[in-house]
């Protein structure tokens, strides 16, 4: 019996063994399908990230040259809104000349000061009211645009440097970028993406709009 049981004890110490062992194992073999995974999502987030800096990238580039053409315009036209004084100033020439060269006039020169010619108050026309109105709108819409396409440029840059952290575990930095990824998706982010050129579209419109109506 005796030594039975001394057989038995060795035995059962090595199972002990072999199943943490076992155990240890396992829970190590999910090392490699992390790294796979993190190979994978590394290479779709850098043209993701690729793809966006090159399309915010553009988008400044035309609004800068589209704003500044725009301001041009409205320099012109946003004189219309306001009183020209050089009408002002050949309205009352204007008077003046009346009263020199009138030789019938029969009124006092007292009475002619103590009543004041005064100018018609000035009105701008509904066309150059609605062409600045279209241009200012239009501007706007545009700066808007830039100011995306630059939040965009470093989102795009942070996404990077988040979801690829160097000194990370593969478990952990498949955690922070499925968050991320998460993210993205709830936020709808690639289709706000997609709406930067649709601004830009209705910026040229409204634009264009004004021209029309400047012009003709």
């Amino acid at each position: 019996m005796e030594n039975t049981s001394h057989r038995d004890g060795p035995q059962a110490r090595p199972d002990q063994g072999q199943f943490s062992q076992g155990q240890a194992n396992f829970s190590d073999s999910s090392g490699p399908l992390f790294h796979m995974y993190i190979k994978m999502t590394e290479g779709e987030d850098e043209k993701m990230a690729l793809r966006w800096q090159k399309d915010a990238d553009g988008i400044l580039i035309f609004t800068g040259l589209f704003s500044a053409a725009l301001a041009a315009f409205l320099t012109v036209s946003v004189q219309d809104l306001k009183p020209n004084p050089q009408d002002t100033t050949a309205f009352y020439l204007a008077n003046i000349y009346q009263l020199l060269a009138d030789q019938n006039i029969s009124i006092s020169r007292a009475s002619i000061l103590a009543t004041p010619v005064q100018p018609p108050v000035f009105s701008p026309p509904n066309s150059s009211v609605l062409v600045n109105s279209l241009w200012f709108l239009s501007l706007v819409i545009s700066l808007t645009s830039a100011l995306l396409a630059t939040m965009l440029q470093q989102w795009a840059r942070r996404y990077l440097t988040i979801t690829q952290p160097p000194r990370y575990s593969p478990h952990k930095r498949a955690s922070i970028r499925a968050f991320f990824a998460n993210g993205v998706e709830k936020f709808h982010l690639p289709w706000s993406v997609e709406a930067l050129p649709a601004l830009l579209h209705l910026s040229l419109f409204l634009f264009f709009t004004g021209l029309a109506i400047y012009l003709f």
